[in-house]
């Protein structure tokens, strides 16, 4: 038994120094950053430490406009985007003809070039001297008005930046759930027929219940993902996200960092751990509302 174990351990070992080398160790490097107020990567020194790193960073309005624009982006897309899979993986699921054809179709966008999809998205909404782009002039010909969607007003550059998320995500979402309804046994759904069950019944009682681990798995993973989202604003407003009032949590991190108004590695590592901690805390809370629902709470 000792010997089984030690051999675990040695299997073990390489992915341990792997996750504790790259993971581990920069996550507790980054939180004392995030302590040393006036860190210099450069020289290697600081002049204090305490929460000051922190309070600027809670009081710093590019911060909280990231804060907000991440959390729009996390409550909308995610719901909308697994309930738009669910729908399409059940029309794929009742297709016989073309069946291969369509999925290939759909999961094209998920191994597309992020920013390629970005320009596509900026030349269908950007308005400019020259076109009023493809959007307005759907808009126009059932006789609205045309919207700047990538440097008008905040709602139509947040719309913009939600469908682009969701058509990104959506693929992947899609691959997912058809799997699932694939997984699901046939006999249950020809007893219930016999039994007079109706098809909104059975997917009720059968299929949703049969496919909801993928759902639970989606949804988590979903906002873990939404909460990282930056290479989607950039892809479609640019790097001045923060004039453009589009930047994201993990955005303004990498901008503290590296960006315009970087060289503040100690802004930038509490900005980090205040991502960290609340993409932890969402988790946790669906893990256990995850939980709670399987033992019947």
């Amino acid at each position: 038994m000792k010997n089984n174990s030690l051999k675990a351990w040695l299997y073990l070992l390489p992915a341990i120094v792997f996750l504790g080398f790259f993971m581990i160790y920069p996550l507790v490097d980054v939180l004392v950053y995030s302590f040393e107020e006036g860190y210099n990567s450069a020289s290697q020194s600081f002049f204090g430490t305490g929460f000051y790193n922190y309070s600027f960073v809670l009081h710093d309005s590019y911060f909280l406009q990231a804060v907000k624009n991440t959390f729009i982006l996390v409550m909308i897309t995610v719901p909308l985007s697994t309930g738009f899979a669910l729908l399409v993986s059940l029309a794929l699921n009742s297709v016989t003809a073309l069946k291969k054809l369509f999925q290939t179709v759909f999961f094209l966008p998920y191994v597309t070039n992020t920013l390629a999809v970005g320009l596509v998205f900026m030349i269908l909404f950007k308005k400019t001297e020259y076109t009023e782009g493809m959007v307005n002039l759907l808009l126009k010909a059932f006789g609205m008005s045309a919207v700047d969607f990538i440097n008008g007003p905040y709602w139509a550059k947040m719309l913009v930046l939600c469908v682009y998320t969701v058509w990104i995500v959506l693929p992947f979402k899609i691959l997912i759930l058809t799997s699932a309804l694939a997984s699901v046994n046939p006999a249950y759904y020809n007893a219930a027929r016999l039994d007079g069950a109706t098809p909104f019944m059975m997917f009720r009682k059968i299929t949703l219940p049969m496919i909801s681990p993928m759902i639970f798995y989606l949804v988590v993973t979903g906002f873990i993902g939404a909460f990282k989202a930056y290479s989607d604003a950039v892809a479609i407003f640019g790097t001045a996200l923060n004039e453009a009032g589009m930047n994201t949590m993990v955005g303004y991190v990498y901008d503290m960092l590296y960006g315009d108004s970087g060289g503040y590695p100690s802004y930038a590592s509490a900005a980090a751990i205040i991502l960290f901690a609340i993409v932890l805390t969402v988790t946790c809370v669906n893990l256990l509302s995850g939980r709670n629902r399987k033992i019947g709470i």
